[in-house]
């Protein structure tokens, strides 16, 4: 039997149209994809960071150098903290004990020692002087991570050093002191001489732990710094949130320090 052409034609016609739009959805998931490889790839790789990465060593009871580790970030730096201790690591390397601080740190290979200043850092690092690094011996009063409410606006005059690899150094900035107006207060009586200007950073009730932003512990001979004390004493009826002014004896036993009689600075 011989079929029309006009009904082959018709019978041809559909088969034909689906074979064309499937090529043609063939060619678009084809020119799609380099598309789709490139959306993956750049959703998979994050953008690379510039910022400097540091390691810092200190005291784990140190509370001025989280201050100033902190002080870094908020300069852009990518801080990493080892709680060990700094003495071995200023030892290795090769520091003076003389421009010793509460805790060394380590980028873009300098040394920087203390309370320097990000400024002073990222200067160091854009010029990249034949050096050691930096260091601001000490911990002078109102230097970064030394500067919270507890010193009253005091600003003690200091250099940051530039050390150099045989241990001499030089002036790389000078910081000029001053203090702020305060208001005359009066002299402490008898009972209170051995007390101490606090003031709270955090309070650990469960654990006794009250971590104080302090001044100058005389009884102890310690420098004004931020610090962990335990609290053995009852401490009903106080408020020892962050920021409040307190006075306190602070004593020291084998296991640390303690703040007895802690009295908290009305405003």
């Amino acid at each position: 039997m011989t079929v029309p052409a006009s009904a082959s034609a018709s019978a041809t016609a559909p088969a034909s149209r689906r074979a064309w739009l499937h090529l043609a959805a063939s060619a678009m998931a084809f020119a799609a994809m380099p598309c789709l490889a490139r959306a993956a790839t750049a959703t998979a790789a994050p953008p690379a960071s510039n910022a400097p990465q540091m390691e810092v060593w200190k005291d784990p009871n140190c509370g001025c150098c989280n201050d100033w580790v902190e002080h870094l970030r908020a300069a852009g730096f990518r801080v990493s903290v080892q709680d060990s201790g700094n003495a071995a690591v200023r030892q290795r390397l090769g520091l003076p004990p003389r421009l010793g601080s509460c805790h060394t740190a380590l980028v873009g290979g300098y040394l920087v020692e203390g309370h320097v200043p990000a400024a002073d850092v990222q200067r160091l690092l854009r010029d990249k002087p034949q050096a050691l690094g930096l260091a601001v011996p000490g911990m002078p009063i109102g230097s970064p991570g030394m500067d919270g409410a507890v010193y009253g606006g005091r600003r003690d005059a200091y250099d940051v050093l530039l050390v150099a690899r045989d241990g001499s150094s030089s002036v790389f900035t000078h910081y000029a002191g001053g203090s702020a107006a305060t208001a005359a207060e009066p002299s402490p009586g008898p009972a209170d001489a051995e007390l101490s200007d606090g003031e709270v950073v955090r309070w650990d009730a469960a654990a006794k732990r009250l971590t104080l932003r302090h001044g100058e512990l005389k009884r102890l001979g310690m420098a004004a710094m931020t610090m962990v004390f335990r609290v053995p004493d009852s401490t009903a009826g106080l408020q020892l949130s962050p920021g409040t002014r307190v006075r306190f004896l602070a004593e020291q036993d084998r296991s640390g320090l303690l703040a007895r009689r802690i009295e908290v600075v009305k405003p």
